[in-house]
């Protein structure tokens, strides 16, 4: 027995931002969007798509929400805006995020009792929230059709995240135009796509896995390897932005019900130690998480086989291993400044967290 679920209503395809005003129906909106929106002239595309039904504007977001900027945003979100009907979330995965916390109101209206009840592992229900409309401007994250919001701690004290996944966070809908990431930078493409790739294989060596996300996920896969390597090329081919727009899409719709894995797990150590950008970090690993998942289990594999066409399975972690390296990614820790050492210690850890446990190769607890 087997279930999927995902209520996201998706619209897609080159000008999809115009269906707006349709989704949108006529409710008040906040737009949560990133610094360079106004710049690159979405903010005032939103604003002619809807009028006056914009009620308000928030381009403060950062890069990997952090609590230390989170508070205030929650703040003053719940103080100013607290009769919009809809939050439009527009921008990458941490835009996104940060769309998913603000949306949803703590009994007090602070945003340190949301932290305090996602560290004592208490369950969050919100006293408010506000449904979301989803764009992302980026192709990776997918995190227009999955509920999860990563929240970042980066005092060196404590460096933790935190995951909110709620019924409330899932978008009402989503609207995915890829002509949104023509403007990208180079490293920002690759990363998302490479987000793709590892959301993909994460959802296959998995122990929630089930036949829809495997199918999903293995077109994901199959989509990203093929094109990536070409847009990175021709970074203003609309064609190939389309088909990473929608690996991203489909390895989100497959991870929004089996969750990641074991390189996700590992990733969160190296962004809050190291640095690196998500995208990186959780690919970066691919290739040796993918040899230990070998073997664990023949349906699994039967799976991964499917990406690769008739290859030897075998032959996967390095086939993998010279398409980053195709793409100037290194796979070895060290190139991240990491001994060998610590990263043992790392990759030990991430089996034992809660994302570490989804994957096939887990030990038992």
């Amino acid at each position: 027995m087997w279930h999927f679920h995902n209520p996201v209503a998706v619209s897609f395809g080159p000008g999809a931002l115009n269906k707006l005003p349709f989704v949108l129906g006529g409710r008040k909106a906040v737009l949560i969007t990133f610094p360079e929106a106004a710049g690159l002239g979405l903010v005032n595309r939103v604003r002619e798509l809807i009028g006056p039904k914009l009620v308000g504007i928030i381009t403060d977001t950062r890069p990997n929400p952090d609590v230390a900027d989170l508070g205030g945003l929650y703040k003053d979100f719940w103080q100013e805006h607290h009769c919009c009907d809809v939050v439009i979330g527009l921008g990458g995965g941490s835009t996104l995020d940060t769309a998913k916390v603000l949306m949803t109101r703590t009994t007090s209206g602070q945003f340190d009792d949301l932290i305090s009840t996602l560290a004592s592992g208490r369950t969050f229900s919100p006293a408010k929230y506000k449904k979301l409309i989803a764009i992302p401007t980026t192709a990776g994250t997918g995190s227009e059709v999955t509920p999860f919001a990563t929240i970042w701690d980066s005092a060196p004290e404590r460096r933790k995240k935190y995951s909110l996944q709620l019924r409330e966070t899932w978008a009402e809908s989503a609207l995915v135009d890829p002509e949104l990431t023509l403007s990208l930078p180079a490293a920002v493409t690759l990363h998302s796509g490479l987000d793709a790739l590892s959301h993909s294989l994460e959802a296959i060596w998995n122990v929630n896995a089930n036949p829809v996300s495997d199918q999903l996920a293995v077109a994901a896969a199959r989509e990203v390897i093929a094109a990536l390597p070409a847009l990175m090329a021709s970074a203003g081919d609309v064609n190939l932005r389309t088909r990473l727009s929608r690996a991203a899409l489909t390895a989100g719709l497959a991870f929004s019900n089996t969750k990641t894995a074991l390189a996700h797990s590992i990733s969160y150590e190296m962004t809050l130690r190291y640095g690196l950008p998500h995208g990186l970090a959780c690919s970066f690993t691919l290739p040796m998480v993918f040899a230990r998942a070998l073997g664990r289990s023949a349906a699994r594999d039967a799976v991964l086989a499917r990406i690769f066409d008739d290859r030897p399975l075998a032959d996967a972690p390095g086939t993998l291993n010279a398409f980053l390296a195709r793409l100037g990614v290194s796979t070895g820790f060290g190139s991240y400044g990491v001994a060998a050492g610590e990263a043992k210690r790392i990759v030990e850890e991430a089996l034992q967290g809660i994302r570490g446990r989804n994957f096939i190769g887990a030990p038992a607890c």
